[in-house]
């Protein structure tokens, strides 16, 4: 009896598409397609008949094990080795391996970025050789981040070259930490990749797959289906058992190793502790069986599927992962101490990989030969930017070291690469941890892990308060360059929460510290709080130097940081021409340094922009772009949202409410007055947009008392307007006027030059609901250029129809029909609201009842109150009584301030 089908079962489609692809990638159109699916649902299978059915192409496998994790690279080595095997591909292998032997200097994401783009390159060669290649990587959920990132990058160039890469993996098994997840979303919703789901089988095909493997359909076939739940790894193991349908698949793994033979058996207990993949020559050196032996043993291993040869048959993989776990597990506690502790001595031997040989000595249980291949594993990793790796091996050396080790660095070094993965809490209890170990011992290096620390605090959502003090504490332990770095973590935790006289004042004491020796970090802090407080050309002017004097020296990091906040910060001061310059600008060098996460944060600031300037379109394709490329970062998709709050205003207020309403409350949890306040103020206008002034003017007040907060005037700004609408259509002239009396002193000290222009606006808008046409069409007019130059498109549009209400008022039909038709053409589908006292619009909402309503028509006819009185045969102490209800209503004082406001509603009054 055999254990595997020689066919395929309910697959074809599958193998129809796939076809398709390898006649594409043949005529140089190539691309990444993923094959996915549960353990065990015969993704393997599938891809070894795809790779059966390539002919005519070069074909190289690879495959990630367990451990592959904590190996930065591990696939991409076993990709190198296959390349080797073949005389045409032999010279990449190579060069391939040995660019990953090479060591980091320097930076070591400079090294990481020039790494990935390196072996990129080497692998695009072997495409343009004399045939196509398929490349076929296996089980992706245990890749580490440089394999990913290097199969990302040849996802893009495969569209024109004639390549195939295939990978697999475990849908079953993308919990959040694992690194493909992200990874493939990303790939997915860019349609860079392609994704094929292998389903499991129904009755039919599993009583198939039964005749397939049997030659007939077994009596116990039911048994099967409902034990195996339609999965093809499953249906062989349950049908290989030897004594009815047990209970497991471990059971049933088991009772077939019980046929094999002693030497069999033995052996394969002694590869399951090697991991999924494993080498010959490690195996022949923990078991110490002759050759013959071996070869007997692993023939018949083939033979009854437990295992299969790669490549040259230099090394072989278990069947399947749960084959070797079942496996694993049955052997004694003992004997799998005494085969992990000779592995980890011949894999020492032999120049096996340092996280490797540490797995091995820690489940050896010999934790002080672990210790040491895991502080250099780890290193490694960090220079290699492999930060999830590096984790996962700091770990592993704090559990092996010894009591006279030095834990503190250890912990702080787990803390640095846990924060870069963003697992803020377990770094958070790693610089506690080493913060208190130092304390007592070398005060100034417990100083030192505080910025780092702070950073951390700050993303678990501790308000400035609290990242002051724990920062001010460190001062009185700190010296020379650690006390520099207090300060300038001052000035950056002050400057994100716009406290900029505080950010200024640290930043300054920092530099005075630093003395001679720069700090490009710190400079750029000081630049972006200079923006802040108005002093655009001279923080402007300091970014630009830091991001020339970065590049210049090849920080990568440092001029990434400095383009988007330059960028960023333009973009949020109206300074959209300058912001579009640096954000593009930082686009593609972050792109180009692969600073993932500055690149994202950058183009969702992009994305404002165009909303911004009125490419509302473009702004949310954008939006959405930078939301699935973010990776989960918190600021990239807290901007994104806003951006996909603002572009929906008008066309779908319900989207625009969630994506709003989900931006206030990342950025109410962050505490931070640039994450929420644009959240709260979208709200407002979508509120004001609804016909709602109550709820407009609560979300304008919110946003009024957090920048008043911290004396900000680039958030307040957009408020100034939205807010003077508010109360006007809400509560009247007066609370309208104390509104923008109040928030224009803060515009006015700050003096930011792209915020000004709100205050004409709004002025324009309270005169010309009282009345006051004279002087509200000159403020209207300046607002109108001011809002133009800025290219600052909503404000833009409405200050048009404010200026058509005007002249319409004015009698002034002509004009106000040019500024509706402008307003049209810079927006396209004006909002019902907006238009309310146009010649293009329907009345507004009139808060009157329709007696007062005819007083007021009265009124405006310059009838006096007796005379209304008698016309309507009402008396005259009941029409005085109207005409104060009005005026309350209105919020106005004089009777021709009801003419005026009856106008904007009735025009041919």
């Amino acid at each position: 009896m055999t254990l595997s089908s020689p066919v395929l079962i309910g697959r074809t489609d599958l193998l129809t598409l796939a076809d398709r692809r390898l006649t594409e990638a043949a005529q140089g159109r190539g691309e990444l397609l993923l094959l996915a699916g549960e353990a065990g649902i015969g993704k393997t299978r599938l891809l070894r008949e795809i790779a059966r059915r390539a002919t005519g192409f070069t074909v190289v496998g690879a495959a990630a094990a367990p451990g592959d994790a904590e190996v930065a690279a591990g696939l991409l080595t076993d990709l190198g080795a296959g390349l080797r095997r073949d005389p045409v591909t032999a010279t990449t292998g190579d060069r391939i391996l040995a660019r990953l032997r090479e060591g980091a200097d320097g930076d070591p994401d400079r090294h990481r970025r020039l790494l990935v783009a390196d072996l990129t390159e080497m692998i695009e060669r072997v495409a343009v050789s004399p045939r196509p290649i398929l490349i076929t990587c296996e089980d992706l959920h245990w890749a580490d981040d440089l394999t990913l990132d290097v199969l990302a990058r040849l996802a893009l160039r495969a569209r024109t070259l004639p390549i195939l890469l295939i990978g697999t993996y475990r849908s079953d098994e993308l919990y959040p930490r694992v690194p493909m997840r992200m990874w493939r979303t990303r790939l997915l919703t860019q349609r860079h990749a392609e994704e094929i789901r292998l389903p499991r089988l129904g009755r039919d095909d599993t009583a198939a797959l039964a005749a397939a493997i049997t030659g007939a359909v077994p009596a116990r076939i039911a048994a099967v289906f409902d034990r195996s739940d339609g999965i093809p790894l499953h249906v062989e193991e349950f049908l290989a058992a030897p004594d009815g349908v047990p209970d497991t698949l471990a059971d049933a793994v088991l009772l077939r190793a019980e046929q094999l033979g002693p030497q069999a058996r033995e052996l394969a207990g002694a590869a399951s502790v090697l991991g999924r993949s494993f080498d010959l020559d490690l195996l022949v050196a923990i078991t110490g069986l002759t050759p013959a032996r071996i070869d007997a043993a692993l023939r018949e291993l083939g033979e009854r599927f437990f295992l299969q040869p790669r490549g040259d048959g230099l090394a072989y993989d278990f069947r399947h992962a749960l084959i070797r776990d079942a496996l694993y597990t049955d052997l004694d506690p003992l004997r799998r101490r005494e085969l992990h502790a000779k592995a980890a001595e011949a894999a020492a031997a032999a120049g096996f990989a340092a996280a490797f040989i540490s797995d091995q000595f820690e489940r050896a249980q010999r934790s002080k030969e672990a210790f040491p291949y895991a502080v250099s594993a780890a290193t490694e990793a960090v220079a290699l930017s492999a930060h999830q790796e590096a984790a996962d091996l700091y770990r592993r050396a704090l559990r092996t070291a010894d009591p006279g080790s030095d834990r503190a660095s250890l912990l702080a070094a787990l803390a640095a690469a846990l924060a870069a993965i963003d697992d803020n809490l377990g770094a958070d209890r790693a610089y506690s941890q080493a913060y208190h170990l130092l304390l007592a011992a070398d005060p100034d290096a417990a100083a030192a892990l505080l910025p780092g620390w702070v950073a951390v605090r700050h993303q678990l959502g501790d308000g400035l308060d609290q990242r002051v003090a724990q920062l001010r504490a460190g001062i009185p332990l700190a010296r020379g360059v650690t006390l520099a770095r207090l300060h300038a973590a001052l000035a950056a935790a002050y400057m994100l929460d716009r406290r900029l006289t505080d950010a200024l004042t640290h930043g300054f004491e920092a530099r005075r510290l630093h003395g001679d020796t720069p700090d490009l970090d710190l400079d750029a802090t000081v630049g972006s709080v200079l923006l802040f407080l108005g002093r655009l050309d001279e923080g402007g002017d300091l970014l630009e130097n830091v991001i020339a004097r970065a590049t210049a020296a090849n920080l990568e990091r440092e001029a990434a940081r400095a383009y988007r906040m330059l960028g960023s910060s333009m973009s949020v001061l109206v300074e959209y021409e300058r912001a579009h310059r640096w954000l593009t600008d930082g686009i593609a060098y972050a792109e180009r340094v692969e600073r993932f996460n500055d690149r994202h944060y950058m183009a969702a600031h992009l994305a404002h922009v165009r909303w911004a300037t009125g490419d509302v379109a473009g702004a949310a394709a954008q939006a959405r772009t930078a939301l699935a490329d973010g990776r989960g970062g918190i600021t990239t998709r807290i901007t994104a949202l806003h951006v996909l709050g603002y572009s929906a205003l008008v066309s779908d207020p319900e989207a625009a409410r969630a994506a709003l309403t989900e931006a206030a409350e990342l950025g109410g949890a962050m505490r931070e007055l640039q994450r929420v306040s644009p959240a709260w103020w979208g709200l407002a206008e979508l509120a004001l947009l609804a016909g709602d002034a109550d709820a407009a003017i609560t979300r304008c007040e919110q946003g009024w008392a957090a920048s008043a907060e911290v004396k900000d005037a680039s958030y307040l700004f957009p408020y100034v307007v939205t807010g003077a609408r508010a109360y006007l259509t809400g509560r009247g002239p007066t609370p309208a006027r104390e509104w923008v009396t109040r928030v224009s002193e803060l515009l006015r000290e700050r003096a930011i030059p792209g915020t000004l222009g709100a205050l004409d606006h709004a002025w324009g808008l309270i005169h010309l609901a009282e009345g006051q046409t004279g002087k509200a069409r000159p403020l209207l007019a300046a607002a109108a250029s001011f809002w133009t130059a800025r290219r600052r498109f909503w404000e833009g549009t409405a200050v048009r129809l404010d200026q058509a209400r005007c002249a319409h008022r004015s009698r002034r039909p002509g004009e106000a029909a040019a500024f509706v038709a402008a307003a049209r053409d810079a927006f396209g589908a004006l909002p019902a609201a907006w238009l309310a006292g146009t010649p293009a619009g329907a009345a507004v909402s009139s808060p009157l009842t329709s007696r007062e309503m005819e007083v007021a028509r009265l009124v405006a006819a310059g009838r006096t109150d007796r005379e209304i009185a008698g016309e309507l045969v009402i008396s005259p102490r009941t029409v005085a009584a109207h005409v104060e209800h009005i005026r309350t209503k209105l919020g106005v004082g004089r009777r021709t301030q009801i003419a005026g406001w009856l106008a904007t509603v009735e025009p041919s009054s």
